[in-house]
């Protein structure tokens, strides 16, 4: 025992050389750079309108400032999409016919850059960070970038999102007024689900001279975020890293219960997703609570138009994602960071100056509010600073944008972080987990409906649908198609 303690003492002491060394060796990097012979940086987003407007007015404020002093240049290219992004930047790394050269600095999620790093084309930008430095970023933020056990950061965070629900208030409070349903209703994704029969009941009920016309109540952007935090909520990671390979956990028990809190709700008509974001729906009427993400509650109507000579103004209330009950809060953290390619070290080294510098605290938090993103460091991560900031700006963001922030603060600073692991095809998975169960659900909404309009008896119809017989059928589709993707059959 007494050995073992020598040991530790002595890996400590190593350790602790090692740092204060790296430190020492990354303070001297500024020796590096040459004010008179100033390196260009460019760097590819895929920010647009206001957000490339702030980007842009950030960028020229370095090159005038700490840019000008060092001797970087940092020029900023929009791609339009992270999409059009991720395929451009494919495109330039393989050298592909008509591609750009690659920038040095790119937007990336953790998919596209764990395909850049496969082909050795990703700066580990560990050497360029001290770990001071590196414990001033949420946690799970760096861990994300680190796609191996050998401590290499692949994607430094820069502006991150999660989720949020949002409910017309305006048209909720009649529901709630009726039916005496509150907030705490909505806390649990099951309490969602008996919500939801309500508001459909309740809907139905305004014209009873027509039968099994209630409206659903809730919809959601993103599928494939409730079913991998749904799952790692219930205690299965979907996929997880193995010894150089990837592990696919598929349990029948978890995959019902996250079938039985969005498919049969959906088929039964109290959720939707029939517009291309739920924002739309929301406009029309056809939902009123929706979970999207924070950047997109710049989005939510402010009336909710009903046809060409019909339309009311409505308020909005913003809430905590609902868990599954009995379980640890998790919330998925999305939004992409940024990765620098592999170039030489003084290169290396001015674009990790100007990431260190584009996320300083007041910057970071200016940027964010006016994105719809949310601050990386742990300190700005604080709703009092967020709201200090906001009126300080020339055009501060409505009220709308601000609650979305601060309950995301909350949610980021209470919830467990979760974001799937990248791999070969964790692209594909993740838009099969997705389409698999919406797909079914919606082609079986339709069905049914059709079915209970020409007459047959709505709860026959709905069982059919909804029992296990129906979640069996579904779920060895459901393994079927994913053993081919991943067996790339």
């Amino acid at each position: 025992m007494k050995k073992l303690k020598f040991l530790n003492l002595s890996l400590s002491f190593v350790l602790a050389l090692v740092s204060f060394t790296g430190c020492s060796e990354k303070q001297g990097m500024d020796k590096l750079l040459d004010k008179d012979d100033p390196v260009t940086i460019t760097i590819w987003h895929y920010y647009n309108g206001v957000q490339q407007t702030n980007f842009d007015k950030m960028v020229n404020e370095f090159n005038n400032t700490v840019g000008h002093e060092k001797g970087i240049l940092v020029e900023s290219y929009t791609k339009n999409s992270i999409s059009e992004l991720s395929d451009s930047i494919i495109a330039s790394v393989k050298k592909d016919a008509g591609a750009e050269d690659p920038p040095d600095i790119f937007a990336t999620y953790a998919e596209t850059a764990y395909t850049i790093d496969k082909l050795g084309m990703i700066a580990d930008l560990n050497p360029y960070l001290t770990e001071d430095e590196i414990n001033e970023y949420i946690d799970e933020y760096i861990e994300e970038g680190k796609f191996f056990t050998d401590g290499s950061i692949k994607i430094f965070p820069t502006a991150k999102s999660t989720e949020i629900m949002m409910v017309n208030l305006t048209d909720w409070q009649k529901f709630a007024d009726s039916e005496g349903v509150t907030f705490d209703n909505l806390k649990t994704l099951e309490g969602l689900v008996e919500t939801a029969e309500k508001y459909y009941n309740y809907t139905d009920a305004l014209t009873p001279d027509i039968k099994n016309d209630g409206k659903a109540f809730y919809g959601r952007d993103s599928l494939a975020n409730y079913l991998s935090v749904g799952a790692k909520q219930l205690g299965v990671e979907f996929f997880s890293k193995g010894d150089g390979d990837v592990i696919v956990n598929i349990d029948e028990d978890v995959m019902r219960k996250l079938w039985d809190n969005y498919y049969v709700p959906y088929v039964k008509g109290y959720y939707t997703a029939a517009s291309r974001y739920r924002s739309d729906d929301a406009k029309i009427g056809s939902i009123i609570t929706l979970i999207c993400s924070t950047t997109g509650a710049v989005y939510y109507p402010e009336e909710v138009t009903i046809n060409d000579d019909y339309s009311y103004p409505i308020e909005n209330v913003i809430l905590p994602v609902p868990n599954f009950e009995g379980c640890d809060p998790y919330i998925v953290q999305q939004g992409a960071g940024m990765s620098v390619i592999k170039s030489d070290e003084k290169t290396e080294y001015a674009s990790s100056v100007f990431l260190k510098w584009f996320t300083e605290e007041n910057r970071n938090i200016e940027f964010s509010i006016n994105s719809g993103y949310l601050p990386v460091k742990k300190s700005a991560n604080d709703f009092s600073k967020v709201s200090d900031i906001n009126k300080s700006m020339e055009k501060p963001v409505d009220d709308t944008m601000m609650n979305a922030i601060k309950t995301a603060i909350d949610e980021i600073n209470g919830y467990t972080l979760y974001t799937s692991i990248p791999f070969d095809k964790s692209s594909e998975t993740r838009d099969y987990l997705a389409s698999s169960m919406q797909d079914s659900a919606t082609a079986n909404y339709q069905e049914a409906m059709k079915r209970i309009a020409d007459g047959e008896n709505r709860d026959d119809v709905l069982k059919e649908y909804t029992d296990d017989n129906a979640f069996a059928e579904w779920f060895e589709e459901f393994k079927t198609g994913l053993a081919k993707i991943m067996n790339n059959q």
